[in-house]
């Protein structure tokens, strides 16, 4: 998706931290030592597939130790190459540090397109390339632990956690080896719809600030904004249906690979998932207009556009022809540096992957928090805070009764009210506690230093500062 002139996406994750850099009071030899990637092991290995061998090239690297475990997902693409990888590593340690979860930033990926083999073949090579990490320490509760990304999913982290336990078997901890398993195999509820759910929590503290959304030339809160959403993956699916259906946002428009529906009344996103899923693509999608050309749709008008797909979507080329006022990036690095400065001096207001995606590793955390104490989240208190709740609602309708007041507690507000925390309420609240806090961070950047007019480098200046005074705590 790179653009003729325009910087690699390591090259712009590197500008974009300079950017920030030469704002703060950071010696040279510390900046560098934050900005480089630590290591990065490549892999080549060989499986029997079809009946011959199939060699894969597979990444991970390790981008800042300054925490350890180091964080970050694996990702399944035949574009996966070493410069990405160390690129989205950096991106993983700024996040990480920006949403306080205690991780080094890491990233891993597979030259593999997922869709040319089936689930038996997908599964084998998927455990020979978690072997080759695990031998390495590349794959460990303590030291590196994976998760899904593009083209990877709750099946394969459960592939490998099986092969970390095969090659571990006295550790306690290996369900903790990586993060994205299904429920029943160690994971966590609300994982699968963490990163969706970040992007709306993300959008919803944003608005409940009026100088910022004035800045984006909006006013009002998501309710009735019209939302283009580009790649309805399961980051960009969940995110369109929770601002559709829970905020009242309007998708008028979906970019797809094969295309773009648009609808100015609002899509039924669920309804284009389900066709998407049925015909492989939005083409032909009834009462909804087709546009061949899907990234024109990116400079289509509209309130909010959540490029939610692959990086470099937004770029020098149609920069200056993007017409939405605030971009969520939903995905890494979809808007490239030269695109970030158009766009900035337009007065366009972007919302930071680094903050904006960052609901999956945040979920990751609290999975991984699971794994290590060997207990559900809410097991031990959902039943107290019941019993609690009852004695109150009992005790008022006591009263009620005895003085005569001729009151009654609304049915489902009983309900609500005497239902105790679930794991995946207890979820919800710690992500949208963490995306909260993590914006007011930035928010204090952007509106408390006159040298700061974005909430990119806001965000980065936040991340840098935090990495640098653990690094100065270990005596460097």
């Amino acid at each position: 998706m790179q653009h003729d002139a325009e910087p690699s996406f390591r090259q712009s994750v590197d500008l974009m931290f300079n950017r920030a850099v030469a704002l703060m009071d950071l010696s040279p030899g510390l900046a560098e030592k934050i900005r480089v990637c630590n290591s990065t092991y490549t892999v080549r290995f060989g499986v029997r597939l079809r009946g011959r061998i199939e060699t894969f090239v597979g990444y991970r690297a390790v981008h800042s130790e300054h925490m350890e475990p180091v964080k970050g997902g694996i990702r399944y693409s035949l574009a996966v190459n070493q410069d990405e990888v160390e690129a989205l590593a950096a991106l993983m340690t700024y996040k990480c540090a920006l949403v306080e979860t205690p991780f080094g930033g890491s990233k891993g990926g597979l030259c593999v397109d997922p869709r040319a083999w089936d689930e038996h073949e997908l599964e084998q090579i998927t455990r020979r390339f978690a072997y080759e990490l695990i031998k390495r320490d590349l794959i460990h509760p303590a030291q590196n632990v994976p998760a899904p990304d593009m083209g990877t999913g709750e099946r394969e982290m459960a592939w490998i956690a099986d092969q970390y336990a095969r090659m571990n078997t006295t550790d306690i901890n290996a369900r903790a080896c990586v993060t994205g398993k299904p429920p029943h195999a160690g994971g966590i509820r609300g994982r699968v719809e963490a990163t969706g759910r970040g992007v709306q929590f993300a959008l919803r503290e944003f608005f409940r600030h009026p100088e910022d959304v004035a800045k984006a030339r909006l006013a009002g809160g998501i309710e009735g904004k019209r939302v283009i959403v580009q790649g309805l993956g399961n980051v960009g699916y969940h995110a369109a249906k929770f601002l559709s259906e829970e905020d009242g946002a309007r998708i008028v428009a979906i970019i797809e690979r094969d295309g773009a529906v648009l609808d100015p009344a609002g899509l039924d996103v669920d309804r284009v998932r389900q066709w998407m899923a049925e015909h492989g693509g939005v083409k032909g999608l009834p009462d909804a207009q087709y546009v061949d050309d899907g990234a024109a749709v990116l400079e289509a008008d509209c309130d909010i556009l959540v490029p939610a797909a692959l990086e470099g979507v937004i770029h020098r080329g149609n920069a200056g022809r993007i017409r939405a006022p605030l971009i969520v990036e939903a995905a890494n690095g979809p808007v490239t540096f030269g695109a970030d400065e158009i766009l900035r001096h337009r007065g366009c207001v972007i919302i930071p992957d680094m903050y904006a995606n960052a609901g999956g590793v945040t979920v990751s955390y609290f999975e991984w928090v699971k794994n290590l104490s060997h207990i559900r989240f809410g097991r031990m208190q959902r039943r107290a805070e019941e019993a609690r709740s009852r004695l109150l609602v009992e005790e008022l309708e006591r009263l009620s009764a005895d003085k005569g007041l001729g009151w009654t507690l609304a049915p489902d507000f009983k309900e609500r009210f005497l239902t105790g925390s679930d794991e995946l309420a207890l979820v919800r609240s710690g992500l949208d506690d963490t995306m909260r806090i993590a914006y007011q961070a930035m928010r204090e950047v952007w509106h408390g230093r006159n040298d700061v007019e974005d909430l990119r480098v806001a965000a980065y200046i936040v991340a840098i500062d935090r990495v640098a005074k653990t690094y100065r705590s270990k005596g460097l």
